[in-house]
C-alpha cells in the first residue's frame, strides 16, 4: 500500500485576501532645557532628544497558514517614541511591531501596484517606516546660538492602508470544474476535511492537505481550490480568486468528470480549462501536469488514461505515485523562488509643483522634515528651519520654476508667500 499514515492541515476560516491599515510610532518631541546648578547661574542647553517611533515590517512566517489574523482587525502599529527630557535624558525608541504574514503574501498599494511580494520564509518588508525623534536645543548650540530655547518636534510615523493578497505555495494544485471530484479526493488522500457535497462551488475557499508517504522519506503539499469555469480568467464566477492560488504550484492535477452532468466530454471540459488557465497566465501551460478522469465508478463516458474513484479509492495509490515523481523531479530541476521585493519608491531631493489655482506645492522628505519637525511659534525654531531650507536649495528651486513674489508655496502643513532672495 502506497498511502499510509497521513495529516493534514486544513486551513479552518480560510482568508487569502483583505486590507490592512500599518501606522508607524510616531517620534518623541526634542526637550528644551538648560542647566540649574548651584554654582553654574548661566548654565548651557541640555534638552535631550525624543525617541523615534517603532516600524512595522511584515515578515513571511512558514507557521501562518493565511490572512485569518487580519479579517476581524486590521490596523497594526509600532511603538510611539518617548520625549527627551533635561540633562541630556533622551527618549526611549518606540518598539517595532513585526507583523507575520502567510509564505506567498502579495502587498500593493492602494491603486493596485505591487509593493512586495513575501515568497520565502523570512522575507520581511517595512510597511510603515516610524517617525523620527525632535533634537533637543542642546543640539542647536552654535557659536551664534549661545542659549538656543527651541527643539524639534516628533517625526509623525508613516500611515497607509495596504491591500494582501495570498498565493498559496503548494507542490500539487488542483484544476477542475465545480463537483469535478477534488475535494473527495484530497479528504482520501490526506487528513483535510473539506466540506464535500454534490452541488457545484462546494468548495468556496482553498483547503491544504499535507500529504506523507509510509515511508516517511516524501511528503508534499495539495492545494484544492475552487472550481474553475469558463470565462474566469476575465473574473467570471470566482475567477482570479482561484487562478491566483494556481500561479505557484509545482505541478497542475488536471480533474476531468467521467460523470459529468451538463453533458460535457472529457475532452471539451480540458480544452476549457487549458484554455482559461492559458488566457490568465500562459507560463501555466508549461507547469509540469497529470491528467485524471474522475469518478470512474459512475463514468458515463469511456476515457482513454489514467482514471481514479475518489469514493472507492481505485487508482489513488498510482496517481499518488505519479504526483511524487512529478513534484521530485521539479524541485530537483528547479530553484526555490527568490526574495522578490518591489520597495516603494522614497522621493529625493526637492521638487516643485505648480497648482492648478497657481500656488506652488514643495516635495521632497528632507524639506518637509524642515517644517514639520520645526516649532514655527518661535522665531529662532523659524530661522533654524529657513536655514535648513536654504541648505536643501529650496528658494533657488523655485525661482527655476517661476516663482514671483507674492506667490503662495506650501510644504507640508506650512504655508508662506514666496519673496525672492535678493
Amino acid at each position: 500500500m502506497l498511502l499510509g499514515p497521513v495529516s493534514s492541515e486544513a486551513v479552518s476560516g480560510f482568508v487569502d485576501e483583505c486590507n490592512v491599515h500599518v501606522k508607524g510610532g510616531d517620534g518623541g518631541a526634542g526637550c528644551v532645557g538648560f542647566r540649574r546648578e548651584a554654582h553654574t547661574p548661566r548654565g548651557g542647553p541640555d534638552g535631550g532628544d525624543g525617541g523615534s517611533g517603532g516600524d512595522v515590517w511584515f515578515v513571511a512566517d512558514r507557521n501562518v497558514a493565511s490572512l485569518l489574523a487580519f479579517r476581524d482587525f486590521p490596523f497594526r502599529r509600532g511603538e510611539d517614541g518617548t520625549h527627551g527630557q533635561g540633562k541630556k535624558m533622551h527618549g526611549r525608541g518606540g518598539g517595532e511591531q513585526i507583523v507575520k504574514m502567510p509564505e506567498g503574501t502579495v502587498v500593493k498599494d492602494s491603486d493596485g501596484n505591487v509593493l512586495a511580494d513575501l515568497v520565502n520564509h523570512g522575507d520581511r518588508w517595512l510597511a510603515g517606516a516610524g517617525g523620527r525623534g525632535g533634537q533637543g536645543n542642546a543640539r542647536f548650540l552654535s557659536n551664534k546660538r549661545r542659549a538656543p530655547a527651541f527643539a524639534e518636534q516628533g517625526e509623525v510615523g508613516e500611515e497607509l492602508w495596504l491591500r494582501l493578497e495570498l498565493k498559496l505555495m503548494a507542490d500539487v494544485a488542483l484544476v477542475g470544474f465545480p463537483n469535478a471530484g477534488k475535494s473527495t479526493f484530497i479528504s482520501r488522500i490526506s487528513a483535510a476535511k473539506p466540506k464535500v457535497a454534490d452541488y457545484p462551488f462546494t468548495t468556496l475557499q482553498p483547503h491544504l492537505g499535507v500529504v506523507r508517504l509510509d515511508d516517511g522519506e516524501f511528503e508534499m503539499v495539495v492545494a484544492d481550490v475552487p472550481g474553475l469555469i469558463e470565462g474566469a480568467a476575465q473574473g467570471r464566477g470566482l475567477g482570479h480568486q482561484f487562478l491566483r492560488h494556481v500561479e505557484r504550484a509545482r505541478v497542475l492535477l488536471v480533474m476531468l468528470d467521467l460523470a459529468s452532468v451538463d453533458g460535457r466530454t472529457p475532452d471539451e471540459q480540458q480544452e476549457i480549462l487549458l484554455r482559461e488557465l492559458g488566457d490568465y497566465d500562459p507560463a501555466l501551460l508549461e507547469r509540469p501536469r497529470i491528467v485524471v478522469g474522475t469518478k470512474s465508478d459512475v463514468a458515463m463516458v469511456e476515457f482513454d488514461g489514467l482514471v481514479i474513484s475518489a469514493v472507492r479509492g481505485d487508482g489513488l495509490d498510482k496517481l499518488v505515485g505519479a504526483l511524487r515523481q512529478e513534484v521530485e523531479g521539479h524541485r530537483e530541476g528547479s530553484v526555490a523562488p527568490s526574495q522578490y521585493v518591489v520597495h516603494r519608491p522614497v522621493p529625493t531631493g526637492v521638487s516643485v509643483e505648480r497648482r492648478d489655482d497657481g500656488s506652488w506645492e514643495i516635495h521632497g522628505r528632507e524639506a518637509l522634515r524642515a517644517v514639520a519637525l520645526s516649532d514655527l511659534t518661535d522665531a529662532d525654531a523659524m530661522a533654524h528651519a529657513q536655514t535648513r531650507l536654504d541648505a536643501l536649495r529650496v528658494p533657488r528651486a523655485l525661482a527655476r520654476a517661476g516663482a514671483k513674489t507674492g506667490d503662495v508655496v506650501t510644504i507640508g502643513g506650512f504655508q508662506f508667500e514666496y519673496e525672492p532672495d535678493l
